[in-house]
């Protein structure tokens, strides 16, 4: 397996020339441009391709024995399972060569959505999260899921800073220690659900296509749990946005996926902060350029908004 590298994917030429070849055959035409899209923390190739016919597809491709195959094969699995309408991109194909594994999607067309206050946006993001947690997840979405089993009930943090307070942490969360890391342990009997939950919704994991709008892109972590958690995990991203806090606040209380279950919710958005607090201050990962600063930013982002549950 390749050593990741320090900074940035992988190329379309660290891709072996038969995996190259193959994706070549499948989408009828050579490759004669490729664009890594900006955003994202993984190591793996993830570029759309432009083919000599024009057409343009997306590609996700990795050594057979890297971490990350095993994330895009469940991904192809997920997206070939979601209902009819959920905003995620058409599955293509799977390929392998070389001992290397590609999953190919079609290609969505447009930037990353904007959210902050004076887009459309974030609204729109809001209504497809209503539509896509409104009703118990399909049998043949269970089934692509049932292998991955979901990391969101372990997610944690305060208890450890509770232990040993760093000096460095906020005064707003020294204060509240005791309740976030109580709050933070009643989340993993409130993990399990029956609804789709992406896992991953950031702006840079979505695209506004030119047609069909926002659009949830990396599937990877997918599986069943509340309906909230996608919510609440989008929350903070939208206070780093530009999104007053307390604005966000009232949507939570208000928002359909949330709303019916806000001691979950609050349980999750303290799981959540305390593995951002926490993980922010661990040792950068090799090839994850930028991973510690965003978790900073999300931590504070987070805690804001836990400020308006906790009073």
């Amino acid at each position: 397996m390749p050593v990741p590298p320090t900074s940035g994917r992988l190329q379309w030429t660290d891709v072996p020339t038969p995996l190259r070849a193959r994706l070549e055959d499948a989408l009828g035409a050579p490759v004669t441009d490729t664009v890594t899209p900006a955003g994202g923390f993984g190591h793996q190739l993830a570029a759309a391709l432009r083919l000599d016919s024009g057409r343009r597809a997306f590609v996700k491709a990795a050594p057979d024995d890297d971490p990350l195959t095993a994330a895009n094969v469940h991904e192809a699995a997920v997206l070939d399972a979601l209902p009819p309408g959920a905003p995620a991109p058409e599955l293509l194909g799977i390929h392998h060569a070389a001992d290397w594994t590609a999953v190919v999607i079609a290609h969505l067309d447009g930037p990353h959505p904007d959210l902050s206050p004076a887009s459309g946006d974030a609204g729109q993001t809001w209504t497809l999260l209503d539509k896509l947690t409104s009703s118990p997840v399909s049998a043949p979405y269970t089934a692509a899921v049932s292998t991955t089993p979901s990391t969101a009930a372990a997610l944690h943090g305060w208890d450890e800073l509770l232990s040993d307070p760093p000096a460095d942490l906020a005064p707003a969360a020294r204060a509240h220690l005791p309740q976030l890391a109580e709050l933070e342990a009643a989340w993993p009997a409130r993990a399990h659900g029956n609804r789709i939950v992406h896992g991953d919704l950031r702006a840079d994991n979505m695209v506004r296509d030119h047609h069909r709008g926002v659009t949830f892109m990396d599937w990877a972590h997918a599986t069943t749990g509340p309906a909230c958690i996608d919510a609440a995990s989008l929350a903070p991203q939208l206070v780093l946005a530009g999104h007053a806090p307390a604005d966000i606040a009232r949507l939570l209380q208000d928002h359909p996926a949330t709303a019916s279950s806000p001691d979950t919710t609050t349980a999750f958005l303290a799981a959540l902060t305390g593995h951002w607090h926490r993980n922010a201050r661990q040792p950068a990962p090799p090839g994850v350029p930028g991973l510690r600063t965003y978790q900073h930013r999300a931590a504070a982002a987070g805690l804001a908004l836990l400020g308006y549950r906790l009073s």
